[in-house]
């Protein structure tokens, strides 16, 4: 069964892209630990860590992708999965501290000591093993997820309505994580890691290994995505997608199919938030913000929406643009992004990878009907078909 499932995802573009994870996840590391720091081609590791940081985006625009690209759920709200995966793998950093911390605290962590803090909190229990925090990993974005899901969905609200409780959802978060006597560290968050599994953060060798952890585990997610939209229930989801209320007349449960999607799409951003955190040595607040879940739709817009794979790309290049503009041109960032959204928006609508992929189709449609012209010896609409495909 799972041979199967895992079979219908490995179409020709996504060995490919896995491929290409799968050698990225080997190639860079190698490049930054094995390759003196004089030569051309080593990677250093401020770089690794900055493209882990890309790979992170990149998932949590495949997980939005699977929602918004083919059941129809433009998202807005993706950034509070991202957070809350990044803020459990925070929790479990943070124990890892002991009496290192400023106030030297074996239990507490330095901003519960600063707020005067007595005891640790329940939901602190646990977070001392790794195991314990990636089950909470997946489970709390999942949680959310399903209970979000569960009264959205059967009160059957759509479009607009849907992405603007999602948006408020997020929103409720931050300014919930915010406050000091939430016991997540306020306005400043969860910083200052030292470990990592026994392994020092900073340490070239376990940046490296969060690097090829972040490339596999997109690898693992697009493997995952790719045969849930190619498989029966993908047909289902696509159906939805574009017919709701038709896919409801045959009789199928549609918010279930809808929650079922949502909440595999929220672990996949829990995983992502996860990962992110201990590459960049920070989780607060800021991360719920709404604009960062507007971020995540226009990578996933610019990529193209309904590919799994343009996402990926869209938000790796987005990202970098972003680098490069908010280094050389800080003041001017907001309107790049805006411009590109309204660009991709009127010039490809389908994103990049979807123009490729439909003008692709066009042509082979054009090369089949001059066959077909060709057949019936109308060489006339034959010779007007070569040229409209070429």
């Amino acid at each position: 069964m799972i041979t199967g499932f895992i079979l219908r995802a490995l179409e020709g573009k996504i060995v490919i892209a896995v491929a290409i994870l799968l050698g990225v996840a080997i190639l860079v590391p190698a490049l930054n630990l094995l390759v003196p720091s004089d030569s051309a081609v080593h990677i250093p590791t401020y770089l690794m860590a900055l493209m882990g940081k890309y790979l992170c985006y990149a998932l949590l625009a495949l997980a939005l992708d699977l929602v918004w690209g083919y059941c129809g759920i433009l998202s807005l709200g993706h950034g509070a999965f991202f957070a809350l995966g990044g803020y459990a793998m925070g929790m479990y950093l943070m124990r890892q501290i002991g009496s290192r911390g400023v106030y030297g605290n074996p239990i507490l962590p330095d901003f519960m000591v600063f707020l005067n803090w007595k005891e640790l909190p329940w939901f602190w229990y646990g977070f001392d093993w790794f195991a314990f925090a990636m089950v909470m990993v997946l489970f709390v974005p999942g949680l959310l997820a399903f209970v979000f899901g569960w009264f959205a969905f059967r009160s059957r609200v759509n479009g607009v309505y849907l992405s603007i409780i999602t948006q408020a959802m997020t929103y409720a978060l931050m300014l919930a994580f915010f406050r000091n006597d939430m016991g997540f560290g306020g306005n400043n968050g969860l910083t200052d890691f030292k470990d990592i599994i026994g392994f020092p953060v900073q340490a070239d060798g376990t940046r490296a290994v969060l690097f090829a952890m972040s490339a596999i585990m997109l690898a693992l997610c697009l493997v995952i995505a790719s045969a849930i939209v190619r498989s029966k229930f993908g047909k289902v989801l696509v159906g939805v997608r574009d017919a709701e209320s038709r896919v409801r007349f045959l009789g199928f449960r549609v918010e279930n199919i809808k929650l079922f999607t949502f909440v595999v799409s929220a672990m996949m951003a829990g995983v992502a938030g996860a990962l992110f955190v201990p590459q960049v040595g920070i989780i607060n607040p800021g991360e719920f913000a709404p604009a960062n879940s507007i971020e995540v739709v226009v990578w996933t817009a610019v990529g193209g929406r309904g590919t799994l794979i343009g996402p990926i790309i869209g938000a790796v290049l987005v990202n970098a643009g972003k680098s490069f503009f908010t280094g050389a041109f800080p003041e001017f960032w907001l309107y790049a992004l805006g411009g590109l959204f309204i660009a991709v928006t009127l010039f490809l609508p389908r994103g990049i990878v979807g123009t490729i992929q439909h003008g692709f189709k066009a042509r082979q449609a054009l090369k089949a009907a001059a066959e077909a012209e060709k057949g019936r010896g109308d060489e006339e609409a034959v010779a007007r078909a070569v040229q409209a495909a070429e």
